[in-house]
């Protein structure tokens, strides 16, 4: 079930009525909650509700044998369980296949020509997200960051939470559950401000679905395009990729908002940043901050000198989380160099100094570069194959191609160049006066009219969002 469907808004119209007739009795409101979930969920594929619910019974009870043991051997054991079970799923529907092609090509490779043959595996929509959920659960029981529930209801209640069930925000028990344990408050200002996020998010939805279709040229075509061409798709996928995927989480932010329940930002202008470091704060920030917490600290985050390692680390297996493809470990080991060689820069000298300058020139040239850098990481990340993305990246260095450009391709960039931009200045400006939109509304709804407006004429119902694979 598409947030940008006519099926998606008569769902939600149907459970807000429902919603205002259980508000004030928690466990009825808990159980609605639970029930629009899994129908939400069901939509997509029914088969896969039992998984969901299974996952969310393993972490509930390991939780609470946690909780009721000191022992802490019994409770690194029963930790064991919870991870390997949820990490056992994932391995099984997203990664199996995956390691079994990688095999038999590395066996291809010395000479032995061997068919191991393949399973039939449809990828449960948005497993990635409700396993390292439902994961991070149980590892903050285990740290005493959070305690073990006796009631299920609450606990599953924000494991299948449905507006961010598929596509996140990453959410941790710790951030909604006692939200969702307790009646919230319903405040005028949260659902104006989760107005504008779902309307900001179809706006961003359908740019991206704009922006796919100069994308598609660069990355389906066999054949190599014209340098502008290839900037441009480039451009367009990076735009694409931000519209899509940050879009889906303001809608969910938004929906989530109007139900009072606050869920934390998980997209803060990424394209503005001057630095690798600095664009993983700001982007897909409950997934980054989720590995920050839960595999590079464990690794020894910054301890014992091995900064570098741990982060290569953490960000080759973050590529991996992502896909079950050699791109995607290569999109994940590149951001895991360019990452570990800006901490590397800023130990030695010249780094020091380039940290103390207030230039805004320099600030200009690092943004530049940090772009730079993250589009060509996007490169690995679209492309069908590695040998297909060095391809690109080489046509990206080659501004005196002898290729010839399509009719009006200079006219395309400056549209995609805009809408980036745009979108980013949009953002910028509603998160940045969320206080103004509180006190003075009415100066939002011309923004909100003309945003309802473009999704309307301009949108196309019923693309999917591009995280469902993942």
């Amino acid at each position: 079930m598409l947030f940008n469907t006519p099926l998606f808004v008569a769902f939600i119209s149907i459970f807000h009525v429902l919603y205002g007739l259980t508000f004030a009795k928690n466990t009825p409101r808990v159980l609605l909650i639970i029930i629009a979930s899994l129908i939400f969920y069901g939509a997509w594929d029914y088969r896969f509700i039992p998984l969901l619910m299974f996952s969310g019974i393993v972490d509930y009870t390991v939780a609470n044998l946690m909780d009721s043991t000191e022992d802490q051997q019994q409770r690194k054991r029963l930790l064991f369980i919870s991870i390997a079970t949820n990490l056992g799923i994932l391995g099984i529907f997203k990664y199996l296949n995956f390691m079994i092609e990688s095999v038999q090509a590395s066996l291809g490779w010395i000479g032995l020509d061997v068919s191991l043959g393949t399973l039939s595996i449809v990828l449960p929509v948005g497993i990635s997200f409700y396993t390292f959920q439902s994961m991070s659960y149980t590892i903050d029981v285990y740290r005493g960051e959070t305690h073990a529930r006796k009631s299920f209801l609450p606990f599953f209640a924000t494991l299948s939470f449905f507006p961010q069930l598929v596509a996140g925000p990453i959410l941790r028990a710790r951030q909604i559950l006692p939200q969702i344990e307790t009646i919230p408050k319903i405040e005028i200002s949260n659902i104006q401000y989760g107005l504008v996020l779902i309307t900001m998010g179809l706006v961003k939805k359908t740019i991206a679905d704009l922006l796919s279709a100069p994308a598609q040229t660069l990355f389906n075509n066999p054949e190599p395009l014209s340098w502008i061409e290839t900037l441009t798709g480039v451009l367009a996928f990076a735009g694409q990729i931000y519209g899509d995927f940050s879009g889906y989480s303001d809608i969910a932010i938004g929906l989530a908002l109007i139900l009072g329940i606050k869920i934390p930002l998980n997209f803060n202008t990424p394209y503005f940043s001057v630095s690798p470091v600095e664009f993983w704060k700001r982007w897909h920030i409950s997934l980054s901050s989720w590995l920050r917490d839960y595999l590079y600290i464990s690794l020894g985050g910054n301890r014992n000198n091995r900064q570098i390692r741990n982060v290569f680390i953490t960000m080759l297996l973050g590529g991996l989380w992502h896909g079950a493809a050699w791109t995607f470990v290569a999109w994940g080991a590149f951001h895991g160099l360019i990452i570990s060689a800006t901490h590397l820069l800023r130990r030695t000298t010249i780094g020091k100094w380039f940290g103390n300058q207030q230039s805004r020139w320099l600030t200009l040239c690092q943004w530049l570069f940090t772009f730079y850098l993250i589009c060509i990481g996007w490169v690995f990340f679209r492309a069908e194959s590695i040998s297909s993305a060095f391809s690109i990246i080489a046509d990206l260095h080659q501004p005196f191609s002898t290729i010839a450009a399509t009719p009006y391709a200079g006219i395309i960039l400056g549209l995609v160049i805009f809408s980036i931009v745009m979108v980013h200045v949009l953002d910028h400006w509603i998160i940045k006066h969320k206080s103004t939109l509180e006190k003075r509304f009415w100066w939002f709804l011309p923004l909100l009219i003309l945003g309802q407006a473009f999704v309307f004429m301009i949108g196309e119902p019923g693309h999917e969002f591009i995280y469902f694979q993942f």
